[in-house]
């Protein structure tokens, strides 16, 4: 099935493929002879002869979306599109639920272990590319994303004409964003609280950390319930940072349940299905920007605590 459609950054002509958008690179200065040269060096990590097969599938084109083969010519800024394709990509065995959707926007309640959209390890088994299959949206992007180990909203958008008038509402901060999660306790703390502090990347390359200096990212933070030595907060990200609230909540000595990478980073090798990282994107609010009219959408799925424990024998978590 081919939907000739606007992928995440490419042309309106450029096809969609099974709910894939292309993936672009631009020809450097170089002395390659062959489109094929080139992509057999800058991926080396793929057999020509996979190159070939898909360039006699159509799987790899110009800009004007015409299909290029084993001997096309190398031409210096040339923007070439290719269909990435992976050999192995383990099932998510979770659902996403579309909550809402009308002309301009599609909100969806995501699952965890769930990638937004296809980058690195994760090319089909993302929300993306399963809601343009399922549903047939051609012009289906996302306009903000969450993180694959938190469950919760996202919402995209359907028409290009009024994108803009969503995507902006998010730099603007016009959006009210509330998460759950579920973590330990700590002697002292009184909530709520706001916690300030200055995230910076950290090492590997992926992780944050807070360092000293001007703030940058300020949560706030609510505790909702408790249950034993597990409690339920609400927290609410003023600022936008990577990672910040798994990062605060880490900081504060309270880190998210089943979290592999703050405050220590663990091996880790396939996903725990059973052991999902206790973070909910739980609502939404924002006035809609055509309307004018409040919008609040809200997760479906809960945290619960009574299935978890914070100690080495810790019972499976898990979310509803």
């Amino acid at each position: 099935m081919v939907r000739w459609a606007a992928g995440l950054d490419v042309k309106p002509s450029l096809p969609i493929v099974d709910g894939i958008g292309p993936s672009a690179v631009q020809l450097p200065e170089g002395a390659w002879e062959r489109v094929l040269d080139f992509l057999g060096q800058r991926f080396a990590e793929i057999e020509p002869a996979v190159w070939i097969a898909r360039m006699r599938r159509g799987r790899v084109l110009d800009e004007d979306g015409t299909p290029l083969g084993p001997d096309s010519r190398y031409r210096v800024g040339m923007r070439v599109f290719y269909y990435r394709e992976l050999e192995r990509e383990p099932p998510v065995p979770f659902e996403e639920e579309v909550l809402y959707r009308d002309e301009h926007i599609l909100v969806a309640d995501k699952p965890h272990f769930l990638a937004v959209a296809p980058a690195g390890r994760f090319l089909r088994e993302t929300l993306l590319v399963r809601l343009r299959q399922r549903l047939g949206l051609e012009h289906l992007v996302p306009i903000h994303r969450i993180d694959r180990d938190t469950a919760g909203l996202v919402i995209f958008s359907l028409n290009p004409r009024t994108r803009g008038a969503y995507s902006e509402l998010f730099p603007r901060r016009e959006v009210h964003k509330l998460y759950e999660a579920l973590a330990g306790t700590r002697p002292g703390l009184e909530f709520p609280l706001v916690r300030r502090s200055r995230i910076v990347a950290g090492e590997p390359f992926f992780r944050m950390r807070e360092a000293e200096g001007e703030p940058n990212a300020e949560t706030r933070i609510e505790l909702l319930e408790r249950r034993g030595a597990v409690a339920r907060y609400r927290l609410e990200p003023l600022t936008g940072r990577k990672h910040q609230l798994r990062v605060h909540l880490a900081g504060l000595g309270i880190p998210i349940a089943n979290d592999g990478v703050y405050p220590e980073l663990r091996p880790r090798g396939d996903d725990d299905f059973a052991r999902p990282l206790q973070l909910l994107a739980k609502a939404v609010v924002f006035r809609d920007p055509l309307s004018g009219e409040p919008r609040r959408f809200e997760s479906r799925r809960h945290l619960l605590p009574d299935t978890i424990r914070l100690d080495s024998d810790a019972a499976p978590a898990r979310s509803k």
